[in-house]
Protein backbone atom coordinates (compact mmCIF):
# COMPACT_ATOMS: atom_id res chain seq x y z
CA UNK A 1 0.00 0.00 0.00
CA UNK A 2 2.93 2.33 0.27
CA UNK A 3 3.73 2.38 -3.31
CA UNK A 4 -0.17 3.31 -4.05
CA UNK A 5 0.44 6.09 -1.19
CA UNK A 6 3.42 7.49 -2.87
CA UNK A 7 1.95 7.33 -6.61
CA UNK A 8 -1.40 9.36 -5.26
CA UNK A 9 0.13 11.49 -2.90
CA UNK A 10 3.11 12.61 -5.97
CA UNK A 11 -0.38 13.04 -7.97
CA UNK A 12 -1.97 15.33 -5.47
CA UNK A 13 1.27 17.60 -4.82
CA UNK A 14 1.69 17.91 -8.96
CA UNK A 15 -2.03 19.19 -9.34
CA UNK A 16 -1.33 21.36 -6.01
CA UNK A 17 1.14 22.92 -7.80
CA UNK A 18 -0.36 22.93 -11.79
CA UNK A 19 -3.55 24.79 -9.67
CA UNK A 20 -1.48 27.38 -8.35
CA UNK A 21 0.62 28.01 -11.77
CA UNK A 22 -3.33 27.53 -13.40
CA UNK A 23 -4.17 30.66 -11.23
CA UNK A 24 -1.63 32.28 -11.46
CA UNK A 25 -1.40 31.95 -15.43
CA UNK A 26 -5.26 33.15 -15.88
CA UNK A 27 -5.35 36.19 -13.76
CA UNK A 28 -3.41 38.14 -16.49
CA UNK A 29 -6.08 37.69 -18.99
CA UNK A 30 -8.97 40.05 -19.89
CA UNK A 31 -11.57 38.21 -18.29
CA UNK A 32 -9.32 37.75 -14.83
CA UNK A 33 -9.01 34.52 -12.89
CA UNK A 34 -10.35 31.19 -14.32
CA UNK A 35 -12.02 30.23 -10.27
CA UNK A 36 -14.31 26.88 -11.96
CA UNK A 37 -10.81 25.84 -13.55
CA UNK A 38 -8.54 26.80 -10.58
CA UNK A 39 -11.00 24.90 -8.39
CA UNK A 40 -11.38 21.34 -10.44
CA UNK A 41 -7.78 20.95 -10.11
CA UNK A 42 -7.52 22.27 -6.66
CA UNK A 43 -10.46 19.57 -5.69
CA UNK A 44 -8.82 16.75 -8.25
CA UNK A 45 -5.97 17.39 -5.92
CA UNK A 46 -7.90 17.06 -2.56
CA UNK A 47 -9.34 14.13 -3.83
CA UNK A 48 -6.04 12.31 -4.50
CA UNK A 49 -4.71 13.31 -1.47
CA UNK A 50 -7.46 11.92 0.49
CA UNK A 51 -6.80 8.75 -1.02
CA UNK A 52 -3.12 8.46 -0.63
CA UNK A 53 -3.94 9.07 2.44
CA UNK A 54 -5.90 6.78 3.17
CA UNK A 55 -3.55 4.16 1.60
CA UNK A 56 -0.49 5.64 3.89
CA UNK A 57 -3.50 4.94 6.63
CA UNK A 58 -3.86 1.53 5.74
CA UNK A 59 -0.31 0.26 4.92
CA UNK A 60 0.86 1.41 8.66
CA UNK A 61 -1.97 -1.32 9.80
CA UNK A 62 -0.97 -4.49 7.44
CA UNK A 63 2.37 -6.15 7.42
CA UNK A 64 4.28 -5.04 4.35
CA UNK A 65 3.61 -6.68 1.16
CA UNK A 66 6.52 -7.67 -1.63
CA UNK A 67 5.46 -4.49 -3.51
CA UNK A 68 6.37 -2.31 -1.19
CA UNK A 69 9.54 -3.95 0.32
CA UNK A 70 13.01 -3.61 -1.69
CA UNK A 71 14.82 -6.77 -1.03
CA UNK A 72 11.36 -8.81 -2.37
CA UNK A 73 11.31 -11.67 -4.51
CA UNK A 74 9.26 -11.84 -8.02
CA UNK A 75 8.34 -15.40 -6.64
CA UNK A 76 7.12 -14.11 -3.18
CA UNK A 77 4.07 -12.19 -5.20
CA UNK A 78 2.62 -15.70 -6.70
CA UNK A 79 -0.26 -17.34 -5.41
CA UNK A 80 -3.82 -16.61 -5.02
CA UNK A 81 -5.18 -12.67 -5.19
CA UNK A 82 -8.38 -13.46 -4.30
CA UNK A 83 -11.96 -14.27 -5.82
CA UNK A 84 -12.79 -12.58 -9.24
CA UNK A 85 -16.43 -13.50 -10.60
CA UNK A 86 -15.97 -15.90 -13.76
CA UNK A 87 -19.12 -14.58 -15.49
CA UNK A 88 -21.56 -12.06 -14.08
CA UNK A 89 -24.60 -9.85 -16.29
CA UNK A 90 -25.23 -7.76 -13.52
CA UNK A 91 -22.67 -5.26 -14.27
CA UNK A 92 -24.58 -4.72 -17.65
CA UNK A 93 -27.74 -4.79 -15.79
CA UNK A 94 -26.25 -1.95 -13.41
CA UNK A 95 -24.71 -0.06 -16.47
CA UNK A 96 -27.83 -0.02 -18.26
CA UNK A 97 -30.03 0.94 -15.17
CA UNK A 98 -27.17 3.90 -14.71
CA UNK A 99 -28.09 4.60 -18.47
CA UNK A 100 -31.83 5.02 -18.52
CA UNK A 101 -31.35 7.05 -14.90
CA UNK A 102 -28.94 9.28 -17.10
CA UNK A 103 -31.74 9.41 -20.04
CA UNK A 104 -34.22 10.74 -17.46
CA UNK A 105 -32.67 13.20 -16.13
CA UNK A 106 -31.47 14.52 -19.59
CA UNK A 107 -34.99 15.01 -20.94
CA UNK A 108 -36.19 15.42 -17.61
CA UNK A 109 -38.40 12.68 -17.51
CA UNK A 110 -39.53 11.93 -13.29
CA UNK A 111 -41.29 8.76 -14.28
CA UNK A 112 -37.51 7.55 -15.88
CA UNK A 113 -35.43 9.07 -13.15
CA UNK A 114 -37.78 7.08 -10.56
CA UNK A 115 -37.78 3.67 -13.09
CA UNK A 116 -33.71 4.07 -13.37
CA UNK A 117 -32.95 4.79 -9.58
CA UNK A 118 -35.32 1.51 -8.66
CA UNK A 119 -33.15 -0.14 -11.68
CA UNK A 120 -29.91 1.01 -9.82
CA UNK A 121 -31.03 -0.01 -6.47
CA UNK A 122 -32.17 -3.69 -7.83
CA UNK A 123 -28.94 -4.06 -10.04
CA UNK A 124 -27.06 -3.09 -6.95
CA UNK A 125 -28.47 -5.38 -4.69
CA UNK A 126 -27.97 -7.97 -7.36
CA UNK A 127 -24.57 -7.36 -7.88
CA UNK A 128 -23.84 -7.13 -4.09
CA UNK A 129 -25.86 -10.26 -3.20
CA UNK A 130 -24.91 -12.28 -6.50
CA UNK A 131 -23.15 -14.99 -4.62
CA UNK A 132 -25.18 -15.07 -1.18
CA UNK A 133 -28.40 -16.89 -3.10
CA UNK A 134 -29.20 -20.38 -3.47
CA UNK A 135 -28.82 -21.77 -7.41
Amino acid sequence: MKSESRIFNLVAAFLFVVAAIYGIWTKNTSEGTDWVGTTAVVLSGGLCFLCGAYFAFVARRIEPRPEDRADAEIDEGAGELGFFSPGSYWPFGLAAAAALGGLGIVFWAPWLIIMGAVAVLIGVGGLLFEYYVGN
